[in-house]
């Protein structure tokens, strides 16, 4: 009781916060200087060919995604008849669907580098960004900040998208990406509620920060191991990665709804009996 009661002030901040994030994100789209994207960014490191494939090692590592995707799905599966939170059951649904979105969309683009197949790739990384900020938020505040939150970074992901698109100002994505970010690592400084998936959302900003430093470190990447694999590809690589933490979670509830089956299993709260 005690843990539902603290969880609903902080639920009130935290809709009064996206509620300025997303004033803050309008007024920076309209009044801030524009940010142009870089005229090289579509220069990969790895400009490999093979066979018929270009850019094979990009496009490859894509596939990452997809085979988190599918097991994302599998294990949603397999815990369909557990009583757990609908919303959270969602959200990571939408995560999981996302990261197969994320597989198309990457690959399409790297098939053929340039701001058209581009839009494709920022629209799909707008799906999971929703996903996993809204299972953050409904693993530390409560279901309703939840679907405001996964709202919000989806409408504001897809709306910085189609303005860069427009006038080729990146800012709005920029801050998109990096409130996102901040917001997960605030929340991962809260304590989760109870009756929550417990996903160790640490791990997935960590993930997510190596992915970064990978992509920015493309080239010298590339050269350092002597052209093996490229920083950008092992981006797609350890963005990947950040979907353990929630298959992680999601075998933890499959284990506890196994043990809470066997006699005598109620004699201490299941949660505990895994540590």
């Amino acid at each position: 009781m005690s843990s539902l009661s603290s969880s609903q002030p902080r639920s009130h901040r935290v809709r009064y916060l996206l509620l300025g994030a997303a004033i803050l994100w309008l007024l920076l789209s309209l009044f801030a200087p524009a940010i142009e994207q870089s005229h090289g960014y579509h220069a990969f490191a790895d400009q490999r060919l093979w066979g018929v494939l270009p850019h094979a090692m990009d496009v490859l590592s894509n596939l990452g995604f997809l085979i988190a995707a599918i097991w994302g799905a599998w294990e949603l599966y397999l815990v369909r008849n557990l009583p757990v939170s609908p919303t959270a059951r969602f959200m990571a649904a939408v995560f999981f669907l996302g990261l197969a979105c994320s597989f198309a969309g990457s690959s399409y683009y790297h098939w053929a580098p340039h701001d058209a197949s581009l839009v494709w790739d920022r629209l799909a990384m707008c799906v999971p960004f929703a996903g996993i900020v809204g299972l953050a938020l409904q693993q530390t505040c409560d279901d309703r900040s939840a679907l405001w939150g996964a709202a919000a970074m989806l409408v504001g992901g897809i709306a910085s998208v189609l303005i860069w698109q427009h006038n080729g100002n990146l800012l709005p994505w920029s801050v998109v990406q990096g409130g996102g970010m901040l917001a997960l690592v605030v929340l991962a400084f809260l304590p989760a509620r109870a009756d929550s998936w417990h996903v160790r959302l640490g791990m997935v900003i960590v993930f997510y920060a190596l992915a970064k430093l990978f992509e920015l470190g493309d080239a010298e990447v590339f050269h350092f191991d002597h052209e093996l694999i490229s920083g950008h590809s092992v981006k797609h690589l350890l963005a990947a990665c950040a979907a353990w933490p929630v298959l992680q979670a999601l075998r933890r509830l499959r284990a506890n709804g196994a043990t809470a089956d066997l006699p005598f299993a109620g004699t201490m709260p299941v949660r505990n009996q895994l540590r």
